[in-house]
């Protein structure tokens, strides 16, 4: 089976071994995935990144060039793309820049045009209703018309494009998944000392951005009324939030309880979260956002969750989009915005070391037979193979 990925998101090489594991699985498998020739993220890689083509195995990463260097709805490719899909023909054709995307109409034409007789599947995180206006409208009855199956990294996301009339395979999915020689159980004595962190020390970690929709003042709010227990709160992470969190845990009474830690790179991150005792991730559904055809976000998975999980951290998180399902019986759950709840949560967790103890073993469990870059390669292929019958 021959398969082409299309999207952005693999001009970062880590982002590949999701599909460097699929490559892998066997030997008539053969995956090519196409990445423009030049992309400006923006936030704080605001730089153009321009991939460089790589062969590995039965694995080809291939810059095309591409229209649009900064936007995933508007990234179309250049000519170049023809003699790719000519010469490669392949039976499966990905594109993961969502159900609205230019890219995904370019290449279902070029698909038909060049009588590939490849099945469409593209990428989704988008997991609130929205209205579409013309000529989007058009684009996604085009899209979704053509398309064999969707792969959503969140179940909200299958609802939504339910509700648009989509009737066809679907299957849920994170995008990417944890590498588990980074994100496992390690000692950190070194970062400990650095800390000030004790082996008696109850850490209660977040790793994320300083923002309102990421809950951390309701988590706080909530650490407010523990302060007769023994814990520390490590928050990792850079925000517009900073100042207002310190001002509010000194408000609170626990800012000596307080360590904020920013600016670590991508591989550093395991050794924090290998520091914490539990990992929460309050998240808040917010409506503040808009686009031309939607508003509002919710949380549409939460990878550091199962990159804690992956650590053996046991994981608290709020009822936000995809969380509890991404939890489900391997950490607790509580409704968005609830403080009180939330002190409950880690009330228990603190006065229950063997209940800490078994959330972090299910979590452990439960990262390494469902999130895994390899675990997420075999249920794709199985995907692949299902729409492909």
């Amino acid at each position: 089976m021959r398969i082409l990925v299309a999207s952005h998101t693999y001009i970062v090489d880590l982002n590949c071994e999701k599909l460097r594991e699929l490559s892998r699985l066997s030997s008539d498998l053969e995956v090519t995935i196409v990445v423009p020739k030049k992309w400006r993220p923006g936030g704080v890689q605001n730089k153009i990144i321009e991939p460089q083509e790589k062969i590995e195995g039965n694995l080809s990463i291939v810059p095309i060039s591409n229209f649009s260097q900064n936007n995933q709805g508007l990234l179309t490719f250049g000519a170049d793309i023809i003699e790719l899909l000519k010469n490669f023909k392949p039976n499966i054709i990905q594109v993961e820049q969502g159900a609205k995307s230019l890219g995904y109409a370019q290449l279902i034409t070029l698909n038909r045009f060049l009588g590939l007789k490849a099945k469409n599947i593209f990428f989704t995180w988008w997991n609130l209703p929205y209205t579409n206006k013309f000529p989007i409208s058009l684009l996604e009855k085009y899209n979704l018309n053509n398309t064999h199956g969707i792969i959503s990294g969140n179940q909200d996301g299958v609802d939504v494009l339910r509700e648009h009339g989509y009737g066809g395979k679907v299957k849920v999915l994170p995008q990417l998944g944890v590498d588990e020689q980074l994100f496992s159980p390690q000692i950190q004595p070194e970062l400990m000392s650095k800390l000030a962190i004790t082996n008696n020390d109850f850490v209660i970690g977040f790793v994320g951005r300083f923002v309102p929709e990421k809950g951390i003042l309701t988590l706080i709010k909530a650490l407010a009324g523990l302060q007769e227990l023994s814990w520390k709160l490590l928050l990792l992470g850079r925000g517009e939030l900073k100042e207002e969190i310190e001002k509010t845990a000194t408000e609170a009474g626990i800012q000596s309880k307080l360590i904020i830690v920013e600016s670590v790179p991508h591989d550093e991150v395991p050794c924090y979260i290998n520091l914490m005792s539990t990992l929460v991730l309050p998240s808040e559904t917010t409506y503040n956002f808009t686009t031309l055809t939607a508003a509002g976000w919710k949380e549409q998975f939460g990878h550091v969750l199962i990159e804690a999980m992956a650590c053996r951290v046991a994981v608290v998180g709020s009822d936000s989009g995809e969380i509890p399902n991404v939890i489900e019986d391997a950490g607790l759950v509580f409704p968005e915005g609830d403080a009180q709840a939330l002190k409950n949560c880690l009330q228990q967790l603190i006065e229950q070391p063997e209940l800490l103890d078994k959330l972090a073993q299910k979590g452990l469990d439960r990262a390494r037979e469902k999130y895994t870059n390899k675990a997420l390669a075999q249920q794709q292929l199985a995907f692949y193979r299902e729409v492909y019958m």
